[in-house]
């Protein structure tokens, strides 16, 4: 058996930590483990098992060291470690107190006779989790599975699988089971004929091979991949400091390796000067490139070599084509000590560019001008993603009406990305960006089929039923 071996990213040098990989024999095992462990759980009320998500919450919130492992593992600053451990257990929490309304059966009973409406677990969950925040975007999977009555097996990033043990921990033993590994035991399980929902959260190649592997199966699979989210800055939005500190974040937040990363920014022309000059003037106020371990630091190293010389790569093409590369924020660590990437904005650069048709996926972000709004718009939904979109204004039912018009899945109103969440708003994409929905009620129903149980009002007892075979009328 192999194992995977975790460096810090921010001292490469520094080993954080080894977990085992498992091959096909082990996921076999593990999953008909956990099918035979959810022939139980099934039947436990759902307010229990809502209970059982209340004090796994607990449990995450309390655990010592979580945020500095996670710091550790992947990069990410530890404020923002802490305040993603935080949210997992809120979510943990919202999921709790609305899961028994969400997985209630539905009644009717009426002249047109009698219908029950029945939410049914699918059985053994195969969560497959990325690497940028893996404590969130694993528990948004764990949580409304285990409410809706199924077991879970889970697949972490090989580049951040030590505090999601850590935090699946915190759940009733037998119940989530975690296998480690690469693109292998990720296929292994998404395949597996006894997993009956697969939720993948991740980019568009591995995308494929967990749809394919799943495909051979017939087993449904939910999946949130990347977007390339533009941001619309209309003519009378308000560039005031605290509106550019939340846009910049928006960009540069975990080092702008984030799906719903502000990714494309739009400014009208005349005021294009003035956008950039407010952006750069945020950008010292709230970019602190350092050692993630440090409160100060609010951007940490990309997470690997390769990520590391892929987004310098884009900022040296865009310079090649004539662009202005600017440097942006506090540098207060040596940048060959680690995958450090200075972030930097970028001007004067067509729509054909690298840095403005792709997902960066790292610190960079383009700022382009436009002359009027339908040509923004079309600029922003041109290209194959649709996750996440914002539009920036003063007058909030303008931004509204232009919202609408957007191809994303989740169009934010003078914020964008973590600022802009909600526990109680659906998340997800359109086109190429993935499909079904986290958070929200339509979360919830992702972990369940609706079956039908059904008496006509002609067949019910004193009924006039019509001669076999007939539709109804």
């Amino acid at each position: 058996m192999g194992e995977i071996v975790r460096e810090n990213p921010a001292r490469p040098e520094e080993i954080v930590g080894r977990v085992p990989v498992a091959d096909a024999a082990d996921v076999d095992r593990a999953v008909r483990d956990a099918e035979a462990r959810q022939r139980d759980w099934c039947r436990v009320p759902v307010e229990d098992r809502a209970a059982a998500l209340l004090r796994a919450a607990d449990a995450v919130g309390a655990m010592p060291g979580v945020p500095e492992l996670l710091a550790r593992e992947s990069g990410k600053p530890v404020a923002d470690c802490a305040g993603e451990i935080r949210f997992a257990a809120a979510y943990l929490r919202w999921a709790a107190e609305h899961a028994p309304a969400a997985y209630a059966d539905r009644e009717t009973d009426d002249a047109a006779g009698r219908l029950v409406l029945r939410r049914r677990p699918y059985g053994v969950v195969a969560a497959i989790t990325p690497w940028n925040a893996p404590v969130i975007l694993t528990l948004l999977k764990v949580g409304p599975a285990l409410a809706a009555g199924n077991t879970v097996v889970v697949k972490p990033s090989p580049l951040a699988p030590l505090a999601v043990g850590r935090v699946l921990e915190a759940f009733p033993p037998g119940l989530v089971r975690v296998m480690h590994g690469g693109a292998a035991t990720a296929r292994a399980l998404a395949g597996h004929p006894r997993v009956h929902r697969v939720a993948f959260t991740g980019g568009a190649e591995a995308g494929r091979a967990i749809g394919t592997a799943a495909a051979k199966a017939i087993t449904p699979v939910l999946m949130e991949l990347g977007g390339n989210d533009p941001v619309v800055l209309l003519d009378d939005a308000d560039l005031t400091d605290a509106a550019m500190d939340r846009l910049v974040m928006a960009s540069f937040a975990t080092a702008g390796q984030v799906c719903m990363a502000a990714k494309r920014l739009y400014a009208p022309r005349p005021r294009l000067a003035e956008v950039r000059e407010a952006y750069l003037a945020a950008a010292e106020r709230t970019l602190v490139l350092g050692d993630p371990l440090h409160r100060g630091t609010t951007v940490g190293p990309v997470i690997s070599a390769g990520a590391a010389g892929r987004v310098r790569e884009l900022i040296a093409d865009s310079a090649r084509r004539g662009g202005t590369v600017a440097g942006l924020g506090a540098v207060r660590i040596d940048l060959e000590r680690g995958y450090f990437v200075r972030p930097a904005l970028v001007t004067g650069v067509d729509d054909d560019a690298p840095v403005v048709v792709g997902e960066q996926f790292g610190p960079v972000v383009p700022l382009l001008a436009y002359d009027d709004e339908d040509e923004a718009l079309a600029r922003a939904n041109a290209g194959d993603l649709g996750l996440g979109a914002s539009v920036w204004s003063a007058d909030e039912d303008r931004a509204f009406a232009f919202a609408r018009r957007f191809d994303a899945g989740f169009t934010f109103v003078n914020t964008h990305n973590r600022t802009g969440m909600a526990l109680r708003a659906p998340f997800g994409g359109v086109k190429r960006s993935g499909h079904g929905r986290e958070y929200g009620f339509e979360g919830l129903l992702e972990y369940v089929q609706t079956c039908a149980v059904h008496a006509p009002a002609a067949f019910r007892a004193g009924g006039a039923g019509t001669g076999a075979g007939a539709y109804p009328a």
